[in-house]
């Protein structure tokens, strides 16, 4: 039953870079080598995984140290292949010149991918200072960034703080819920064992967006209350089995 207690990291890519890569306005970039670097950038990214397009952003990199894109893309591939210390390298460049763009990306990279929270949650708090009002949403709009905050301290075994993070959006007011913020907040609070207040969430979460994970915590609270819980867990795996699932395009 790993499938649906591996909750957090069903966030998978949450605000990864995609394999979309946007044309920047050159015109806008000051410099003439940076705008060279701009166009280097521009040409590659219609060659995206390519020999060609990896010389390119190689070369952008040379005309333009500050022109932050380059960097980025040249940290794509060594994430999705695991070298964590060249992708260290150049994500670092890449936040050096433009913080405000990159801290997140670098934020759940750290999390996601090499399980670092101390250094996830040092990001956030550098990022906070951006944002100072309201962090805003993840790129894929899915979740508040109070959220996503809460998850390494969670995984710190910070519980009582990653539940208050996720409480205080949902409890503000013209707050626009996330997908699966009450899931999130039940299974905090069944990791607490404040089972009234997980159940609460997860009830809640079945009227929004019910799938097979929120189902399956519920069979385990009304195991744990000594209930029968067998018919849940059911439909549990069927509701998993049709797809029914936390996804993230």
């Amino acid at each position: 039953m790993e499938k649906f207690q591996r909750y957090y990291l069903s966030f998978l890519l949450l605000i990864v870079y995609t394999n979309t890569i946007a044309q920047v306005n050159c015109n806008a970039v000051e410099g003439e080598n940076c705008k060279k670097a701009c166009e280097q950038y521009n040409w590659a990214s219609d060659r995206q995984d390519s020999r060609e397009s990896r010389e390119a952003f190689d070369k952008a990199v040379g005309l333009c140290h500050d022109f932050s894109s380059s960097y980025m893309e040249k940290v794509v591939p060594y994430l999705k292949n695991e070298d964590f210390l060249t992708w260290k390298i150049l994500i670092d460049k890449a936040v050096a010149v433009d913080p405000k763009m990159y801290l997140g990306y670098r934020d759940w990279s750290k999390f996601q991918f090499l399980w670092d929270y101390k250094e996830a949650i040092r990001d956030l708090k550098e990022l906070k200072k951006y944002y100072s009002d309201d962090l805003g949403r993840s790129l894929n709009g899915d979740y508040h960034w109070d959220v996503v905050r809460a998850m390494p301290y969670s995984a710190l075994g910070q519980k009582e703080k990653a539940a208050g993070f996720i409480e205080n959006p949902l409890t503000s007011k013209g707050y626009f819920k996330g997908t699966d913020d009450h899931y999130q907040l039940g299974v905090t609070y069944f990791e607490l064992g404040r089972y009234d207040k997980a159940l609460e969430n997860f009830e809640k979460q079945s009227k929004e967006n019910n799938f097979a994970g929120n189902i399956y915590f519920k069979s385990k609270v009304s195991k744990i209350r000594n209930k029968d819980y067998l018919d849940l867990k059911k439909l549990a795996l069927m509701t998993y089995d049709e797809g029914k699932t936390m996804k993230d395009v």
